[in-house]
């Protein structure tokens, strides 16, 4: 079993040594599996292409990276990265301002190898300040489906939203086209409601997925409910005649 955990980075010179280090912290035993942290840098000018050739020369597990002049979107850039894994990788996307947990991988292999067939996974995740510190009440839980359609509904009526707490199988990935290359927000979102409308519940794992750092520079501030409605009213048109099918109401 092998891991490739994706970052996108951009002019985040000073947060990503804490992501890199998190990943770098990850603990296999006693399982046996493989994993590498794969970083694409979009067009930073801040010393973040420099770090990161000094950071894969370390000892340790594998850190690749690659760079392009100009910034991509989040979309693409995840794209080349996940190009880069290996065929049969489990992803994790890891944003480059959060912290992976280091018995993450670990808990996802658990799952794996108790759910086969199963291509993608799902966890909670907890919310921290710009230093690291914990914040109360703003935990993430992720919820029990009983039908994709179910997750659907509670996606468009706004009750229920995914990040980077998942895990998913590379070949899925690639069976639904990947993430989309001209959304400019919740472009992840949208790869997750197409891996339901392909009619494949996640399985909820009871493990703590990551740390999301809240800081002055988040990509998501501004995004308040009238914002987010606005993106769900975007997906939604994209897939409205298979939700309209499936009986899942438009945004409201």
């Amino acid at each position: 079993m092998q891991f490739a955990i994706i970052t996108p980075t951009h002019q985040r010179r000073e947060l990503l040594p804490d992501a890199v280090a998190s990943v770098r912290a990850s603990i296999s035993a006693p399982l046996d599996f493989s994993f590498e942290h794969l970083v694409y840098d979009s067009g930073s000018r801040d010393g973040t292409a420099s770090y990161l050739r000094e950071a894969a020369a370390q000892p340790g597990p594998p850190l690749r990276h690659w760079h392009s002049p100009g910034r991509l979107l989040a979309g693409p850039g995840r794209n080349r990265l996940i190009a880069e894994a290996a065929p049969e990788a489990w992803v994790v996307p890891l944003d480059d301002d959060d912290f992976l947990l280091q018995r993450t991988l670990f808990h996802y292999a658990t799952q794996i190898a108790a759910h086969p067939g199963r291509p993608w996974f799902v966890a909670d995740f907890l919310r921290v300040d710009e230093t690291g510190r914990y914040l109360p009440g703003e935990d993430y839980y992720a919820w029990q489906f009983d039908t994709p359609t179910a997750m659907l509904r509670a996606i468009f009526r706004a009750e229920h939203f995914l990040q980077g707490n998942v895990c998913y199988h590379r070949p899925f990935f690639e069976e639904v086209g990947g993430y989309d290359t001209e959304l400019k927000m919740a472009e992840d979102l949208d790869l997750y409601v197409r891996f339901l409308l392909a009619g494949q519940l996640p399985v909820l794992c009871p493990h703590i997925s990551h740390l999301h750092r809240f800081h002055a520079s988040n990509v998501s501030i501004g995004v308040d409910a009238d914002k987010h409605n606005a993106d769900l009213r975007v997906l939604y048109d994209r897939y409205a005649a298979q939700l309209q099918q499936l009986g899942v109401a438009a945004p409201g």
